[in-house]
């Protein structure tokens, strides 16, 4: 795998590698939801109709609608992936995950320390908050942290299919400026191939 931008000398993976193990493994059935600057990679990695990117900025919004897909839809695995930024602005939503009672619904913290869509200012959280500490105490199964890519790559399956609800925090490097450019794909688009693919399972 080829490391895509940032200083590889900074301690932290690449968020386009990063990304990209979450694509290799999600299955054909698995919900994807992304936000943000997530929102903008991993349509340029991959495309499927279960793959629903959150945008414009709805900072916050991505976990609950996720938590919304994973009540409705118990027979399918959740996952949703969202920034340190976002997080920070609805942090009761994992405190609101683990009341639901979802087992389904895996969490991915992209945590690179800044509002990076809006300016790559420093969130109020750097460098202390231990959000896997948070979503411990607030009664996730499983919470874990990654900071090597090579640590990712190797553990993301197992992390993947620990107990749920699950919490994954990956530090990572800011995203190359191409990726963030790449539009997020139509919403009305994403919308009907959404509904087309959950209509055709609950048929089957």
């Amino acid at each position: 795998m080829t490391l895509r931008g940032g200083d590889h000398r900074s301690g932290k993976m690449p968020a386009v590698d990063a990304l990209e193990v979450l694509a290799d493994l999600c299955s054909g059935d698995q919900i994807v939801v992304t936000n943000q600057g997530s929102a903008r990679i991993l349509p340029k990695l991959r495309r499927r109709p279960l793959d629903f990117h959150y945008n414009p900025s709805t900072m916050g919004g991505a976990v609950p609608l996720a938590l919304g897909l994973a009540l409705a839809q118990p027979q399918r695995e959740v996952l949703v992936v969202s920034g340190d930024g976002s997080l920070l602005m609805s942090l009761g939503v994992l405190v609101t995950v683990v009341k639901a009672g979802v087992t389904n619904l895996a969490i991915v913290l992209l945590d690179n320390g800044i509002y990076e869509v809006t300016g790559g200012q420093e969130t109020p959280a750097t460098p202390a908050v231990d959000y896997c500490g948070l979503a411990r105490a607030a009664g996730f199964a499983s919470a874990c942290s990654f900071q090597q890519l090579a640590d990712w790559q190797a553990r993301a399956a197992d992390a993947l299919s620990e107990p749920g609800p699950r919490f994954i925090r990956l530090a990572v490097q800011t995203a190359p400026n191409d990726y963030l450019r790449f539009p997020t794909p139509p919403m009305d688009e994403q919308l009907a191939q959404l509904r087309r693919a959950l209509g055709a399972a609950a048929r089957s």
